[in-house]
């Protein structure tokens, strides 16, 4: 373990803060699929966000699917949490959307975003990813 790693602690708390995730999924003939997401996660958890079902992530994704999933911190020092696992594949609830939403954009915004949401005709995923692999790095372990 490098002296900059993360302990599980640290890790489950940095996942847990509000940021965005990006997500990298296999596409055969291709590279994979890199794409930012919305997310959920408490420590010792799942992460969890959703999808258009008709989407280009939406349709690569299938239960079992392998993903890659990473957060990063935009300032100095960096941190980044990396993870990779299975995922289920699942139908959104109605409350957790729109918890995320006013999580990322705020009252207005988000309210907003749940009315445009709830008038779009293309059903949506709930995709759930199990950690089995961690990777992470915290250079203000520099000193």
């Amino acid at each position: 373990m490098s002296a900059l790693t993360m302990t599980r602690a640290e890790r489950e708390a940095f996942l847990a803060a509000t940021r965005v995730g990006v997500v990298s999924i296999a596409e055969a003939g291709r590279g994979p699929l890199t794409v930012p997401v919305w997310y959920h996660y408490q420590p010792g958890g799942v992460v969890r966000f959703a999808t258009g079902a008709n989407s280009r992530k939406g349709k690569l994704l299938r239960d079992g699917t392998r993903i890659g999933f990473c957060v990063q911190s935009e300032t100095p020092p960096y941190q980044y949490v990396s993870l990779e696992g299975p995922v289920t594949i699942g139908v959104p609830d109605a409350v957790d959307s729109r918890e995320m939403a006013l999580r990322y954009l705020g009252q207005q915004m988000g309210e907003m975003y749940i009315a445009m949401m709830a008038a779009d005709p293309e059903p949506s995923i709930l995709v759930t990813l199990t950690p089995e692999r961690w990777f992470s790095v915290d250079y203000s372990k520099l000193g």
